[in-house]
Formats: C-alpha cells, structure tokens, sequence
C-alpha cells in the first residue's frame, strides 16, 4: 500500500523526488493523508485530518503548525534546520554591509537625482557626505543564538576581520565544534548589547523571546550600533526599535520583516522575506523534510523533530516493527513489552527515547504480529500512538 503525502505548498520537485512514487502518491487534494508536507501553509486554520501520523515544514521554524495538538495525537512535526543556513547567513551578510555603507538609502538618493549630467554630478559631490559608513575590520559583531544558521554568521564575521561575540546559554556540542576559535563567548544577553556595534539574532520565537529586545534592552546598545533580525519579527519590539531610532540611540534596523509601522522610515532596511529565497535554500529544505518523512513513514525513524525525541535504529530482515508514541511516564516499556511476550513475540531490538513530556519507542519483534496487538497497545493509558510497520 502506498504512503499518501499531502502538499500544502508548492514543494522543489527535488524534494518530492525523495518520495517514489511506485511507493508513494503525492498531491496537493488529497483525502486521508498519512502525512502533510508543507511551508508557510497554516495549518492553525485548517483541520488536520486524524489519518495524519507526521508533519514536515520545509524550513526552520514552525510558528505555522500546532504542535502542541499534533503532540497531544502522538504525531511528530519535523522542521529542516541548517538546510536554509548559507541562504540566511548571505543574506545577514548583505543587510550588515548595507547598514554599515548605508546601500540601500544611497542608491534611493541617486535615483532621485534628475538634471544634466553636471547637475547630477554636482549633486552626488553635495549629497554623498550624508552617507558616510564605517568598514568591518576591527568592529564587534554581536551574534545572539550559536545554532545553524548563527555558527555560520560568527564564521563568515570573523573571516571579515571583525571581533566576535557570541552568546547562546543552549549552545549544542555539534555548533561549537563549528565555531570559530576567535569567538568570544558572552556571559549575558546584556553583555552582547553593550558592547556590539552590530548585534545579529538568531533566534526561534518561543514565548521566553517574544518581544525579548524592548526599550530597556535597546537602552544599552550603542548610539551607533546596527541591528539585524532575519529570525522572527516579534523577538523585537517594533515600537521600542522605532523610537530609538527617532532619538538617535541606534543607527540602523536591517531586518527581513516589512510592515506598516517600519516600511518608510529612513534607517530601517526592511527585505520582504528573503531569508530562505534562494533556489539552493528550497531545495535543500524539501529534500530535507521529504528525507525525513519518509525515514519516519517508512521505518518509524525520526530525526530533526522539533517535538519528539531523536530515535534511529537499524532495522534487520524478518523482523517486525512497532513505533510507539507514549507520555513520558513509569513502567511503559514494560506494560508493552508484557503484551508482546504474551503475544509470543521475541524482542530483537529495542530504542527508548523521552523529550519533555513525550516518548518513543522502536521495538523489532521476531514472528508473527497479531492483528489485535496495535490497538493492545494502544488501549495502554498513555499510549498517544502505534504502528506495525
């Protein structure tokens, strides 16, 4: 029996040709999937039908999937982090340069030059001290989250020639491996606002970053400090950012967030969600989520989850195997284990994982599997999903 794979977006067909279609059917009508693959589509507007056993965004965040209920239904939600990194670090890199040689509001002033080319030149000659920048070398980049996309930006800044500062108390053993020797760790969030001349966030939106940079945090940057945010709109405050650039006490917001308040005003460089917009960048995510989902679908294996726990396990000829999605409580594997010994089932392997409240487990049985052990298991209190695959 084919896997049925709903498309809520329109996906790289180099995504979709992870999924083989004598295996799969992929579309985007399609009644009873057992697994929605999407981008920006919101799913907090549409019903999720209870056929779904995954979900895969391709891309970082997943602001637009209710993960909280999909969690409470035993369904994991992947996302693809790192696949869009080098998209965002140029981009980052861009915004930092044009806020730093002031691009953007230079190239607005010579296209509103008319005249001859005298005129012009003239002109140009007048205007051009207005938009006197500063050069990287030797400046302090503060860069605020060391994940994926972070690492890579501290990189790239310290191969500029400008001294480093990076500050994530959750920072992954696998990130600090790829970090440049020559970054400086932080001790706080306040340390990196003070001292920066530009500061770069890096962050996911979570309810402890919503509005994390407001009047009193952007009180202790520098007068003439940049910032650039291409992760989420409302880690800053836009109001607080609005004043503070009207009195002077920051020289520039380059952000990838356009809206009515900040579109227009002079020192805001607003791009309109470029972040992950490149051809290499929508690819990469789309092989990456359809990889995923069909290691999950395929073999129960899950990896980049941003709701379940890591849980891989090779899996061996004439073995069976039972994918279990359970609250994290006492004595579980052994309640399932027991319905599998009654059952008459050897356990050849087994993979217990937790993340939060949520657990899962991998089990490969030798013999035959009972028609009625999927919904034993499954009337277990606790137990939020099974499948035999």
């Amino acid at each position: 029996m084919a896997y049925r794979v709903q498309t809520l977006n329109a996906i790289s067909a180099h995504g979709l040709a992870q999924l083989p279609p004598e295996s799969y059917v992929v579309a985007a009508d399609l009644p009873n999937p057992d697994a929605l693959l999407v981008r920006s589509a919101n799913l907090f507007s549409r019903e999720i039908p209870a056929s779904v056993i995954a979900v895969a965004r391709a891309g970082a965040g997943t602001n637009n999937v209710p993960v909280a209920d999909l969690s409470a239904r035993g369904v994991p939600v992947f996302n693809t982090p790192g696949a869009n990194a080098n998209a965002v670090k140029e981009l980052v890199l861009a915004g930092l340069l044009a806020g730093a040689r002031n691009i953007v509001q230079s190239v607005e002033f010579s296209r509103s030059l008319t005249g001859t080319p005298e005129e012009v030149e003239d002109a140009v000659e007048r205007g051009k001290k207005a938009f006197v920048g500063f050069e990287l070398p030797g400046r302090v980049l503060g860069v605020i989250g060391l994940g994926a996309i972070g690492v890579q930006v501290a990189n790239a800044a310290a191969a500029l020639g400008m001294r480093v500062l990076g500050y994530d108390p959750q920072i992954t053993v696998g990130h600090a491996w790829k970090l440049s020797a020559t970054v400086e760790q932080a001790t706080s969030l306040e340390e990196v606002l003070k001292r920066s001349d530009a500061v770069s966030l890096h962050i996911p939106l979570v309810a402890g970053t919503r509005g994390l940079l407001g009047a009193d945090r952007l009180a202790l940057m520098k007068p003439k400090a940049l910032l650039l945010n291409f992760s989420r709109a409302a880690i800053v405050d836009e109001e607080a950012v609005v004043d503070a650039l009207d009195r002077h006490k920051l020289r520039g917001y380059i952000c990838d967030f356009p809206s009515p308040r900040l579109n227009g005003h002079p020192a805001v460089v607003a791009t309109p969600h470029l972040g992950a917009s490149t051809g290499e960048a929508e690819d990469n995510c789309a092989v990456m989520a359809a990889a995923q989902l069909r290691a999950f679908l395929e073999n129960g294996d899950i990896s980049n989850s941003v709701n379940f726990p890591d849980a891989v396990l090779a899996r061996y000829e004439r073995t069976r195997r039972l994918a279990i999605a359970n609250a994290n409580v006492p004595n579980m594997v052994g309640r399932i284990s027991t319905l599998l010994a009654d059952a008459g089932l050897n356990i050849a392997d087994l993979l217990n994982k937790s993340r939060g409240e949520l657990a899962y487990t991998l089990i490969d049985v030798e013999g035959t599997v009972p028609d009625t052990l999927a919904a034993e298991i499954g009337a277990i209190e606790g137990v939020l999903s099974v499948r035999v695959i």
